[in-house]
């Protein structure tokens, strides 16, 4: 597989295809080449003179290599390759591969199985074909950004990259494995044309159904699933942290509503009739918030986790990076820690 992209998208596009056992050999321009060599890169690793592990991150698994597609030389090389290859991804802007001599026809016709992906901002066609962007520009095309709001409307800036990731990187696998099948059962490559903005678009599905039924999209607070309910909302603790509450269906709530000592509560539910974004949702959820403050966010996790009533902390990326789930060493300890308590358990019963 051969990977021409940079930054993000293309580079994460690629590391899932080796993830699932791809070959990829990454192919950079002589000179800087990937800009992530150095963006976000820290200072240990500019005095080793070593790319910044925003690189290393996106682009471990791979081979590389240099290649100057400007020059005759690196045209032919990158011809060869092709030629042999099952998937190329490039991220250049549209056109940019075929005036240098190397774009999908030419490639196709020196290997008719090649799968050619080409990932862009809002496509190879279309009214903004020639447009920059970046991924901020693709989420507020695509009416996503301004889903992603505070409590008083004002969008936030997402630290995740949901067109990059999503409507980029995501798309892109779907649809090289879906190509490589088709070419696996006889069938010739293709040309893959993923739009970032247009598959982050066609992703932002709770906001479509509203505008199905109502003719608007929820405002901040106002929706099943940003806020007009107190069952799946965000609570701060009171050592000023967040506990995420996200009791949708009936059950979850009504084992909250018991671990809380709050029997009341439980018939306040959006499934029995509470409204959506009304007074008694908005009545509630204060009250919950009141209760909520009242202690630190570790105690909540004591008490509610283990409950199966889908809730949650709201972890740091520090954190989350110890956090069984994702830590293996935190997990097997996590499992010490289990058998000894029931061993410990059985020697009190048995006493």
């Amino acid at each position: 597989m051969l990977d021409l992209t940079r930054l993000l998208p293309g580079p994460v596009a690629a590391l899932r295809l080796a993830e699932l056992g791809a070959d990829v050999l990454k192919i950079e321009a002589p000179g800087a080449g990937d800009p992530t060599r150095t963006m976000m890169q820290s200072s240990g690793d500019r005095v080793a003179g070593r790319p910044g592990a925003f690189y290393r991150l996106v682009n471990r698994g791979k081979r590389e290599t240099r290649l100057d597609l400007k020059s005759d030389a690196g045209r032919n090389v990158l011809r060869a390759l092709a030629a042999e290859a099952d998937v190329l991804i490039e991220s250049f802007r549209p056109g940019v591969m075929e005036r240098l001599g190397v774009g999908y026809e030419t490639l196709h016709a020196l290997n008719p199985r090649l799968v050619y992906c080409a990932i862009s901002g809002y496509g190879a066609s279309g009214p903004f074909v020639d447009h920059a962007g970046h991924d901020l520009n693709y989420i507020g095309y695509a009416g996503v950004l301004d889903q992603l709001a505070s409590r008083d409307g004002t969008p936030i800036l997402p630290n995740f990259q949901i067109a990059d990731l999503l409507g980029g990187a995501l798309s892109a696998v779907t649809q090289i494995l879906a190509a490589l099948w088709h070419v696996s059962r006889g069938g010739e490559g293709r040309f893959v044309d993923v739009s970032m903005t247009h598959a982050t678009y066609a992703h932002n599905v709770v906001a479509q159904v509203a505008l199905a039924n109502e003719g608007t999209a929820p405002v901040a607070s106002g929706g099943l699933l940003n806020g007009g309910v107190p069952c799946y909302n965000l609570y701060r603790t009171l050592d000023n942290r967040w506990l995420a509450v996200g009791a949708l269906e009936l059950k979850f709530w009504e084992t909250l509503c018991m671990a809380l000592d709050r029997p009341e509560w439980a018939t306040r539910h959006w499934s029995l009739g509470q409204a959506i974004g009304g007074p008694d949702a908005a009545a509630l959820t204060q009250e919950l918030a009141d209760l909520i403050v009242k202690r630190p966010l570790e105690e909540w996790v004591l008490l509610l986790e283990s409950l199966d009533c889908c809730v949650s902390p709201v972890l740091t990326p520090a954190e989350a990076a110890q956090h069984p789930l994702f830590n293996r060493e935190a997990y097997a300890a996590m499992n010490e820690g289990q058998t000894g308590n029931d061993a410990g358990d059985d020697d009190r019963q048995s006493g």
